[in-house]
């Protein structure tokens, strides 16, 4: 991933490489796929393929906007509505992805990399690497990052192909909370790992708002909870340090 690597450094970058493949066994990884579980059953039921299943986990990494996009087949949309729902539901990553990539950049990084690894951005994955990144020495963090998404995508993609077979032996409901488990261990996990309190309040706010947002703009009730939540917690964070500096 680097250029003009020498030898020890080439171990190193499969040292950490293997390092990202080891999460595989770890509590958010089992979350992860038991979420899995519950899509493929979903998408199974939908009236989905298994390639086209697969097709999804690869290429839309996000397991929310592959929620979306069986949603909004079932729900017969058009296909530029849907278009435009997955998209909105994908753009909460961009943050993440403005977040993750300067954690991983050095001086020899190749942009072609970076650009390839923006793609396989979601929660779980930048969860865990954040927690793990202080661990990670910087030059070696793009090797640790690809590891880790690849086992995590890898994984998926075998689960799916295992449970589409055995879907219609799983009650609608396990499908429905397996899916549940993940936007859970999500909300912990972003709890646990705020830095100060302004985003504690953001989610609270964030929480609290969703359902005011869905009564009333439904199609975007996430993202403009997130975006209000978001912005109250600046200001009233701006001006508490305000206050205490004056």
């Amino acid at each position: 991933m680097v250029e003009s690597l020498s030898d020890p450094q080439l171990n190193q970058h499969w040292h950490w490489f293997r390092r990202g493949l080891a999460c595989l066994f770890s509590i958010p990884a089992l979350i992860l796929m038991g979420a899995f579980i519950g899509f493929t059953g979903l998408a199974r039921d939908a009236g989905f393929t298994l390639a086209q299943t697969e097709f999804m986990v690869f290429t839309i990494w996000a397991l929310p906007s592959k929620v979306v996009l069986v949603g909004a087949v079932l729900a017969k949309s058009s296909l530029v509505a849907t278009f435009i729902a997955v998209c909105l539901s994908s753009f909460r990553l961009l943050p993440m992805v403005v977040a993750i990539v300067p954690e991983m950049k050095t001086d020899k990084t190749r942009k072609s990399t970076l650009y390839m690894l923006s793609h396989f951005v979601a929660v779980t994955g930048w969860v865990m690497a954040f927690d793990r990144f202080p661990k990670v020495p910087k030059a070696y963090r793009t090797s640790f990052f690809a590891g880790l998404v690849l086992t995590l995508l890898g994984s998926n993609m075998l689960l799916a192909v295992i449970v589409y077979e055995v879907a219609d032996k799983l009650p609608p409901l396990v499908s429905a909370a397996l899916i549940f488990i993940t936007p859970l261990y999500f909300t912990f996990s972003l709890w646990g790992s705020a830095r100060d309190r302004s985003a504690h309040f953001a989610m609270i706010t964030g929480l609290v708002l969703t359902p005011v947002f869905h009564n009333f703009l439904p199609q975007i009730d996430v993202l403009g909870a997130g975006i209000v939540g978001g912005l109250l917690a600046y200001f009233a964070a701006r001006a508490v340090r305000t206050k205490v500096i004056t």
